[in-house]
């Protein structure tokens, strides 16, 4: 038996030649001129959108007890959100906050598919107003199309000028509300524009200016259907009963054109379906997919290709529906289950982890000690004869209130505490407080004992506060 493999001389093998006429290995994206479209879904799309734009244009203006109501000061490590301030020791709230999020979301989309990029994604939202801009200013679909073929000329000039000063202004405004929530929002606005800000603070406002306004004045869908990981992810939520937009093909085709003229009722008998192949479905899409190809992943759920889909049928007085909210299963002629186990699964692990969370903030102290001994000695002994420890006590008050500490001292028999027995702490500020600690050496019986800092306080309400932090008393 040989080892050697037989080979065949294989003849006639066609070799395809790269075109050498076409110099981009990879063509550049034909841009999408989305086309208009009024609809009830569109209406409370741009509504829904434009109360969350308000809602973060308003938020950082707000004042409580005379501050900024939501103020994430990073330089002071310090998140202030109205009466609770959040600070690094918190880090396993935020944690939960990220689980909630992410929970939710794969809740709504195993529910509804990918509505969160359709109706509350920013990008959509500035999208959006970057598209109102570009109609109010160089018109509808087909005109922007006629004005992009054009030569420039004085007409097309002041468009381009015009639009392109239109998205900087949006984009400079957005960048600074934003910077807004990291450092005060009032001084900040008058600081930039009369050229007094920091090097960090105008950085970040020119460093998202520019991402508004190439996010959402060019890359648009790109950000949807390259950078975004949702759309990569989301098929492993998705399942045969996730309502998402969908084509009917089994009252659509066979699609084509037609006269207005014909009843709906003779379609069948003519072999045609509901779809009269008038393309409005791809014009209005903001990723320029065409839905009657079925499920595809830049689809973001927004229905407009349902609203323009709905204004056709009633102008040929069909039924509406055709393209419509729907999921696998009730296209098929079943039934849409509501209440599956993938469904519950997450709705019960998201109502956990808020539950964790609230009780987390819930029973959360409002104070934290820490203890530094000095290190320059273990002990000394004082005049009096007495072993003498020195530490350092920081004393963080993670309220909006100032408050006032009383300190004591557990574990020894007798005690002399030399400093500051009480200390008053503004609202989320930390005291620095050096004390000493004595006793007789013949109260302690090893080289090493365990003693205990007590720092408590009494609120406006009544409610004791205490924080115990273990430390050591140090002798011989």
């Amino acid at each position: 038996m040989s080892d050697r493999i037989p080979v065949k001389n294989v003849s006639g093998v066609e070799v395809h030649q790269p075109n050498s006429a076409n110099k981009k290995r990879h063509p550049s994206r034909s841009r999408i001129y989305v086309r208009a479209v009024k609809g009830p879904l569109e209406t409370f799309r741009r509504f829904f959108g434009l109360f969350f734009l308000a809602l973060f244009a308003v938020l950082p203006f707000i004042q409580y007890n005379g501050r900024q109501a939501i103020l994430l000061d990073i330089t002071e490590q310090r998140f202030s959100f109205f009466a609770l301030t959040l600070w690094p020791q918190d880090l396993t709230l935020f944690a939960y906050i990220f689980i909630i999020s992410a929970f939710a979301l794969f809740f709504v989309t195993t529910f509804a598919g990918r509505v969160w990029c359709g109706f509350m994604c920013p990008q959509t939202t500035w999208v959006y107003i970057f598209t109102w801009f570009e109609e109010k200013i160089e018109g509808s679909r087909n005109k922007r199309m006629k004005l992009d073929e054009r030569p420039m000329d004085v007409d097309k000039f002041w468009r381009k000028t015009l639009k392109q000063f239109s998205w900087w202004t949006v984009s400079i405004l957005t960048a600074i509300l934003f910077v807004g929530y990291f450092t005060p929002v009032r001084p900040l606005f008058m600081d930039f524009f009369t050229f007094q800000t920091g090097f960090w603070a105008t950085f970040s406002i020119l460093f998202f200016a520019v991402c508004t306004w190439g996010n959402a004045g060019y890359m648009r869908e790109i950000m949807c259907t390259h950078i975004c990981p949702y759309a990569r992810f989301q098929s492993a939520m998705f399942d045969q009963d996730t309502i998402t937009v969908a084509y009917d093909a089994r009252r659509g085709e066979a699609r084509g054109p037609r006269p207005r003229k014909i009843p709906h009722e003779e379609l069948a008998e003519k072999g045609l379906g509901d779809c009269i192949d008038c393309n409005l479905c791809v014009q209005v899409c903001p990723t320029g997919i065409d839905i009657r190809n079925g499920l595809q992943y830049e689809c973001i759920n927004c229905g407009a290709c349902v609203d323009a889909c709905n204004g056709v049928m009633e102008k040929m007085n069909y039924p509406k529906g055709l393209i419509r909210f729907a999921s696998e299963d009730s296209l098929a002629g079943g039934t849409t289950k509501v209440f599956r186990p993938k469904l519950i699964g997450y709705f019960a692990v998201l109502v956990i982890m808020i539950a964790v969370f609230a009780a987390n903030l819930l029973y959360r102290v409002p104070l934290e000690v820490d203890i530094i001994r000095d290190r320059n000695s273990l002990y000394r002994e004082t005049n009096q004869g007495l072993i003498e420890n020195v530490y350092t006590l920081k004393i963080l008050n993670k309220s909006q209130q100032p408050r006032t500490y009383q300190i004591s001292v557990e574990g020894l028999p007798s005690y002399e505490l030399i400093g500051n027995k009480a200390v008053q702490v503004d609202g989320g500020e930390v005291a620095t407080l050096p004390i000493s600690v004595a006793t007789d050496a013949y109260n302690l019986e090893d080289a090493v004992t365990e003693i205990r800092f007590n720092v408590s306080t009494i609120t406006s309400q009544g409610e004791e506060i205490q924080v115990t932090e273990p430390s050591k008393f140090l002798y011989r």
